[in-house]
């Protein structure tokens, strides 16, 4: 049987001026070049009275080994989102202002093909396999889960910023 535990919840927030578009490729980008697939659950926009709502699921997997693999769920609330103009190297581009909310969790799934757990006897193996001979592989993997998705964070942080100083 499958085993996924979360071993990571970080959030990115800020209101004022982004690039949607810039923003979105940007996280589409930076997780496809750190080798995960990724899976768009939801896209919804709504127009509402304070412009408009955009709520984004991703599910991004990588396969770490036949036997781990890692989950980074992305949930994108953006609220309020209207057309803006900005002035960048003297010139007006488009932007957009508005409220960015995400969340971002870190997963890591053990026997993710379920090979181990059709049986009791093989729960049972998987259980002796999983505590006593790699535990320090386990140890490794779930620090790994854990800095991709922290670093992740950092540079969606780091891009808002960087696009609210231009």
């Amino acid at each position: 049987m499958k085993e996924a535990r979360t071993y990571y919840t970080g959030k990115v927030k800020q209101k004022g001026i982004f690039d949607f578009k810039k923003y979105y490729k940007f996280a589409y980008d930076w997780l496809r070049y750190d080798g995960y697939t990724i899976h768009e659950k939801k896209y919804l926009e709504e127009i509402e009275k304070q412009g408009k709502k955009i709520i984004i699921e991703w599910v991004a997997t990588k396969k770490i080994s036949d036997y781990f693999k890692n989950i980074i769920e992305v949930s994108w609330h953006i609220l309020g989102m209207e057309d803006a103009e900005v002035m960048r190297n003297g010139k007006k581009d488009k932007a957009n202002k508005g409220e960015v909310k995400i969340t971002i969790t870190g997963i890591l799934e053990r026997d993710y093909e379920d090979n181990w757990g059709k049986t009791a006897f093989n729960k049972f193996i998987r259980g002796v396999y999983d505590k006593y001979i790699i535990r320090s592989t386990m140890d490794q993997y779930e620090d790994k889960v854990i800095d991709e998705s922290d670093e992740f964070t950092e540079q969606l942080k780091a891009f808002l910023n960087l696009e609210g100083r231009k």
